[in-house]
């Protein structure tokens, strides 16, 4: 039956079921390290909690399910999420990256994972033929955002799903930005789906969670393997949080997709602001595979003001009050951020510069209050 449930549905009951003790609708939080055995390993499937938990394999069954896979794996972050992936990988193997992509995700890659062999090449994905360049026998992983933070930038899934499968090499997507309300990249040819749960998914920026969705077997037999050896697991609290937060995902989205919109135009409309970076625009890079793969634009955005420097951008975020002044995305509640001195300082400036995180560059997380007062605060900050 689950399989021909549509998307709205799968939030609310994909992959899941009453608890079978009492029928609670809800999964149970069990908080607990440990389960009794009545013999040596006689169990009933549950043993020690970092290795499987039933309020985390609730919400695993239920972000398989929203993301058309067949193995969802919850973790404590979504770089915890992201470690995981990077230790299916030995050294000397190379891993070629969008080269506009979370500070936190470059940090892990360069500060972490270069120091333990791991080879990164960081290009830019619109161009395909970055990507077959930078290819060698060693490399191993593709690693792709999209769209990417901050720049919005659209790469195209399944074009690079098919450059990958050219050569064997497995395919990771960083779907945070869209959800999979949006954009299912298992279905357009990827081999792993990772979110920082924290944002969308969870949605009420109460939690902090990773998740990982796979459909081949082997390769979600290595990923629970690393999981329950690294054990970077989330627990049992905000597994429950983060199972509430997704049965409202698609009304969430919904808004979210439809505030951005009238916001985006705001801006491009308003004289004192230079670019806007949105794919629902025509004229963005790549909008034609942006309406092809997704299932409406999301929530995200960024700006620049005419003749803006670092001075201007931090004015603006400094006088917005609706919006709060913020790290992160994805809550009920509008944030602005920095890029530059926040989610992306840890970039070298002449690394970030060159794709377009800019000193003058402002993000918004656009959440679900009434557009006509996001639009109000916007007005006074802007000036």
């Amino acid at each position: 039956m689950e399989d021909k449930l549509h998307f709205n549905s799968k939030t609310i009951h994909g992959g899941q079921a009453p608890d079978k003790a009492y029928g609670s609708v809800m999964p149970p939080i069990y908080q607990t390290s440990t389960y009794a055995q009545t013999t040596p390993g006689g169990h009933k499937g549950f043993e020690y909690s970092r290795t499987h938990n039933p309020t985390r394999q609730a919400l695993e069954k239920s972000l398989a399910s929203i993301e058309s896979g067949q193995f969802g794996f919850a973790f404590g972050s979504g770089l915890a999420a992201m470690d995981a992936v990077l230790k299916l990988l030995k050294p000397g193997d190379e891993i070629i990256s969008t080269n506009d992509l979370y500070g936190g995700s470059y940090r892990l890659f360069t500060k972490i994972f270069e120091d333990f062999g791991l080879k990164f090449h960081f290009v830019g994905m619109d161009n395909l033929q970055n990507i077959t360049d930078n290819i060698t026998n060693e490399t191993k992983l593709i690693w792709v955002e999209t769209p990417t933070n901050p720049m919005m930038n659209i790469i195209d899934v399944k074009a690079v799903s098919a450059i990958a499968k050219k050569h064997n090499i497995l395919l990771a997507v960083d779907n945070t930005f869209a959800s999979p309300y949006i954009q299912q990249p298992l279905k357009l040819g990827a081999d792993i789906v990772m979110h920082s749960a924290t944002k969308y998914l969870a949605g009420h920026s109460d939690v902090v969670l990773g998740a990982l969705v796979v459909n081949k077997t082997d390769l979600a037999e290595r990923i629970g393997f690393i999981q329950n050896a690294s054990g970077a697991i989330c627990g049992p609290m905000d597994s429950f949080l983060t199972l509430r937060g997704i049965k409202t995902l698609h009304v969430r989205m919904h808004r979210h997709c439809e505030n951005a919109e009238t916001i985006a135009h705001f801006l491009k409309n308003h004289p004192k602001i230079e670019t806007v970076f949105w794919p629902g625009f025509e004229t963005h890079e790549n909008h034609d595979v942006a309406k092809a793969q997704m299932n409406g634009f999301g929530g995200m955005l960024s700006f620049t003001t005419k003749g803006a420097n670092y001075e201007a951008a931090i004015k603006i975020v400094e006088r917005l009050n609706l919006f709060t002044l913020a790290e992160s995305l994805g809550g009920v509640e509008s944030l602005a951020g920095h890029p530059a001195s926040m989610t992306h300082a840890s970039i070298p400036k002449e690394v970030r510069e060159k794709s377009g995180v800019v000193d003058a560059l402002i993000r918004l997380s656009v959440g679900i209050e009434d557009v006509r007062d996001l639009i109000a605060d916007l007005e006074q900050a802007i000036g």
